[in-house]
């Protein structure tokens, strides 16, 4: 008797363990406000945007940790990171930074350095690109040396661009 109340004692803590992990979560979201400005929903549109790349750049790597990855997966994970990259300049119109969206993790450098944020964005592209190409030519190796100096640019950016993540 006394272990089926320590199990349902334990069940109850962890159901209101998910219930406050629950409530926090939905506290600490950021939904787009109504009647949000150009500048806020493109805050909230890079957002969404860096959300995709990142997704996309784990389907890529979780593929090429398997014995036998799929050509196919592969392909069109680098095509969508390709697509990603090369819009990723015009995520960041004047005025999208904190002050659109508190959240955001965008550093004010982005408009104050334009030409450092620019030829970043630019090495992200061009590494993306070589990504691409490896992809395409069915080479899983050379996708494989590749991931790293495309990771590289992200992270370069990311030092220099953006805050630290927000929990």
């Amino acid at each position: 008797m006394a272990a089926m109340m320590s199990r349902g004692a334990a069940l109850a803590v962890a159901v209101g363990i998910g219930a406050a992990i629950t409530a926090s979560g939905a506290l600490a979201s950021d939904p787009m406000p109504k009647n949000a400005s150009a500048a806020t929903k493109a805050a909230y549109a890079r957002h969404e945007n860096f959300e995709k790349l990142g997704k996309t750049f784990k389907v890529l790597n979780d593929e090429l940790k398997k014995s036998d990855p799929d050509k196919a997966v592969i392909a069109a994970a680098t095509k969508t990171m390709v697509g990603l990259a090369t819009a990723l300049p015009g995520w960041f119109p004047r005025g999208s930074g904190v002050q659109a969206r508190p959240m955001s993790e965008a550093k004010a450098e982005i408009w104050t350095d334009a030409a450092g944020f620019s030829a970043a964005s630019s090495a992200m592209q061009v590494q993306v690109s070589k990504l691409n190409q490896a992809a395409l030519s069915g080479d899983i190796a050379a996708v494989k040396a590749q991931v790293r100096p495309t990771g590289g640019t992200c992270k370069g950016c990311h030092d220099k661009y953006r805050v630290e993540k927000k929990s």
